[in-house]
């Protein structure tokens, strides 16, 4: 199958590359000549660490690649995902599959990113949302690794599953795509406060108890908004949740742990030299919450310090001391 990769950072090169092992015809799109250029002459992308690309991937920075494909990938920042869909409408043939997989919520509309990409392409085109516990940096070393395909399309969720799977690519399906895309977006929120706790010097037992919370209030807030709990507690959620709480491939948790250690916000988030998508997220999930009457005190604390300047040692403090309640209020899955 022909496919276009639209986006060459790490994990658009990543997915280009399970894609070229399995057979399809791959192009991978840059946003620059420069870039492009960089990635054929050198055989490398610096974001995955020395890994050699395969000679048969092609390399362009003309968006007309995406003609005669019969899958699209759209692995741009999230700020970019608008823009590239707009001029993507215009080229692509009627019925091409688009596979996002970048994970953010827009800031000015609070849409998810297929809905972004729906609001631009218009009808006729099947949209899939893959997600997962994905660092790009181990599925370019070929490390085990599931992700989940999300769509209201079930056909086309089962097509992208086929595409991307292999021996070493695990891909499951669902028709959960709000809540697959939520649970992507919101955890970058609790990723960055748990790097905040780790910065401090505070232990396992604090980011545990920060983890659990978490994935709490992000669900509850994923229900409010049309997502099924039991996503949560899958891939696309508590996977998701352990790898960006965890590792040091996390951008959001090495920008929490600038900050846990003192560096100011802005110079903690330039210093981490990406994307940092919890930095964005925790706005806009706070006004979610707000619109949805739901309660986030772990988003609404990593707000105070994000956007307010408060202190993490005060925020936490105020955490530790709300009034009492229960655990469970309800059932979890």
């Amino acid at each position: 199958m022909k496919i276009s990769v639209l986006g060459s950072g790490g994990w658009g090169t990543a997915l280009a590359m399970v894609l070229l092992e399995n057979g399809h015809d791959v192009t991978l799109w840059s946003y620059s000549e420069r870039e492009s250029q960089v990635l054929r002459e050198t055989g490398e992308n610096p974001m995955l660490g020395g890994v050699a690309l395969p000679r048969e991937m092609h390399f362009t920075n003309d968006m007309s690649c995406v003609k005669g494909c019969e899958a699209v990938v759209l692995a741009t920042p999230s700020f970019a995902v608008r823009e590239t869909a707009r001029k993507l409408s215009a080229l692509l043939d009627p019925g091409t599959v688009l596979v996002s997989v970048s994970k953010g919520i827009e800031k000015d509309t609070s849409l998810t990113l297929t809905e972004v990409i729906a609001s631009e392409v218009g009808a006729g085109f099947p949209i899939v949302a893959l997600s997962g516990p994905s660092h790009a940096e181990e599925v370019g070393r070929r490390v085990p690794t599931t992700v989940v395909s999300a769509s209201r399309d079930q056909h086309a969720a089962e097509l992208v599953q086929d595409l991307f799977m292999n021996e070493r690519f695990r891909v499951y399906a669902s028709d959960d795509v709000v809540g697959v895309e939520l649970a992507a977006a919101l955890k970058n929120v609790i990723a960055l406060s748990a790097g905040v706790c780790d910065g401090m010097g505070f232990g396992d037992n604090t980011k545990a108890a920060l983890m659990t919370r978490g994935l709490t209030e992000i669900a509850r807030l994923g229900e409010a908004l049309g997502g099924r709990k039991e996503t949560f507690a899958g891939l696309a959620g508590v996977g998701d949740l352990i790898v960006t709480c965890t590792s040091m491939h996390s951008r959001n948790r090495r920008c929490g742990i600038l900050i846990g250690k003192g560096a100011g916000v802005d110079e903690a988030v330039k210093e981490i030299g990406a994307v940092v998508e919890g930095y964005y997220a925790a706005a806009t999930a706070k006004a979610l919450a707000e619109k949805t009457g739901v309660e986030m005190p772990i988003t609404e604390a990593a707000y105070q310090v994000l956007y307010c300047g408060k202190d993490p040692r005060a925020v936490i403090t105020e955490l530790m001391t709300r009034a009492k309640k229960h655990e469970i209020e309800e059932s979890w899955v």
